[in-house]
């Protein structure tokens, strides 16, 4: 008889959820992914920092590597088959997160927060992205992060499954950018990077 408890830590229950994009699929591991923040890895050289989107990275059908608070957001190559990459993503994540090694190895580099120096138009931007639109497309496995403003025009960008998606100009168009002019008169357009 073996010990249980560790039995139980070498274990675990990983989820799926679909997402609107067909070519991304949402993976809950049932535990803290990223303590704060998202990281998007859109290609296996960006992938250097996180030795579990290098392992992600080591199958040629993967394309894209999304972290968010508590789900890892894949994107496979278009002619993948999802029967048959799902259960080696699983096993890859599995192993991961079982084995106790760190998701990340070195620091994120540009956060979204809040600079001091950001204008009053600014601030208002980053504070609705933070509380009305972030959370909304983490549940769909994505992220949209702010760039830039300039001359009415909001530049964000998009990552995970909202990265490619078929209706993320519909969600930027008729989603962010309706509800960012209605708080924020002096926003005109929004435009994805």
């Amino acid at each position: 008889m073996g010990n249980p408890q560790a039995a139980a830590e070498r274990s675990m229950f990983i989820l799926t959820e679909q997402t609107p994009n067909p070519a991304s699929l949402k993976f809950l591991p049932g535990r803290e992914v990223m303590p704060s923040g998202t990281a998007n890895f859109p290609d296996a050289d960006t992938a250097r920092r996180s030795p579990l989107a290098e392992r992600l990275f080591a199958m040629p059908e993967v394309k894209g590597v999304f972290f968010g608070a508590d789900f890892i957001t894949v994107t496979k190559a278009e002619e993948a088959d999802w029967y048959r990459l799902k259960p080696a993503i699983l096993a890859v994540i599995m192993e991961h997160f079982t084995s106790g090694r760190a998701v990340l190895t070195a620091p994120l580099e540009g956060e979204t927060e809040s600079g001091e120096d950001d204008s009053e138009t600014v601030a208002q931007i980053k504070e609705l992205l933070e509380t009305r639109v972030r959370p909304a497309v983490a549940q769909d496995g994505g992220d949209i992060t702010f760039c830039d403003y300039e001359d009415g025009v909001v530049y964000l960008h998009m990552q995970g499954s909202c990265s490619g998606c078929p209706s993320s100009l519909a969600t930027l168009k008729a989603g962010i950018e309706n509800m960012l002019r209605y708080y924020i008169p002096e926003v005109s357009e929004v435009r994805a990077v």
